[in-house]
């Protein structure tokens, strides 16, 4: 950090250098054109209901990075998804803190909650952002654990909560475990309610076919062995799997088939047809 040797004109430069890059940030998000929630801080309550609740568990004091730092229990608004100031509201707290900070005074641990390798703040987002403007890379915190159904992984911004949450949907209707669970990925959030409906209608005909009651479980694991992995390395060996997830061409050659299969032709033109649908 640069230095006039005047703690409190440093102090005062740091959050107007803040506020500046968080002006400029968002003119460059503006520029191209990126999503609305690129600089908005991920909100707890939102990942933790996505991901599915099921218990915490307090840590104490740990050191974290400040870059695993992504979202806020309830102070979103006063800065951005880096914690630069977003208005002049906090400017008071903020140079207080940066003039302590300056000066070698000791700063109080942040507390926050972890989600997977996320961080969420509860208390301490001032000192947070004078951290970043700073250019620490760690900071002492109070952790909690909060343990979800759903791994946290992959969420970068608020609009991957969406797809999180009909997974975590999707799971509930259709409980795959282990690999299997890992296996069926789609990216789009409406593609699991479909998969989900598809999953449930296959396991209906089953036990229409047999003549017995399955529960979901037995369902779930009945559809990836009989159904879905065949289908899967079928796809694989013809490859037709091309840059979708394994289960996004699942998806579409079952649509495939049972638009095909009203035409009850079951020919060589079939595979040419799934072939030219795959090419489009």
């Amino acid at each position: 950090m640069s230095s006039t040797g005047f703690p409190r004109a440093d102090a005062e430069h740091d959050f107007l250098r803040a506020r500046r890059r968080q002006v400029l940030s968002r003119l460059a998000n503006w520029l191209r054109r990126e999503p609305d929630d690129v600089n908005i801080m991920l909100p707890f309550d939102e990942v933790v209901e996505a991901l599915g609740y099921e218990g915490e568990q307090r840590l104490g004091l740990r050191v974290i990075r400040l870059d695993s730092i992504v979202g806020s229990v309830d102070r979103g608004r006063d800065f951005d998804r880096r914690f630069r100031p977003t208005s002049g509201r906090v400017r008071e707290r903020w140079e207080r803190l940066a003039l302590a900070a300056r000066r070698g005074e000791s700063i109080p641990p942040i507390e926050v909650y972890r989600v997977g390798e996320l961080h969420f703040i509860i208390d301490g987002h001032h000192r947070v952002s004078v951290a970043h403007a700073l250019r620490l890379s760690t900071i002492d915190a109070y952790v909690t654990v909060v343990r979800t159904k759903l791994n946290p992984a992959g969420i970068r911004y608020r609009g991957d909560l969406i797809v999180k949450d009909y997974r975590r949907l999707f799971l509930d209707r259709v409980p795959l475990a282990g690999g299997a669970r890992a296996e069926v990925v789609l990216r789009e959030h409406w593609h699991y309610a479909m998969l989900g409906e598809h999953v449930e209608a296959w396991g209906f005909r089953l036990m229409q076919d047999e003549g017995i009651f399955l529960d979901r479980v037995a369902v779930a694991n009945r559809w990836y062995e009989q159904e879905y992995r065949p289908v899967v390395e079928m796809l694989r060996q013809a490859d037709l799997v091309g840059d979708r997830t394994e289960a996004e061409a699942y998806m579409w050659v079952a649509a495939e088939r049972y638009r095909l299969i009203r035409t009850h032709r079951w020919d060589d033109e079939v595979i040419e047809t799934l072939r030219s649908s795959h090419r489009r």
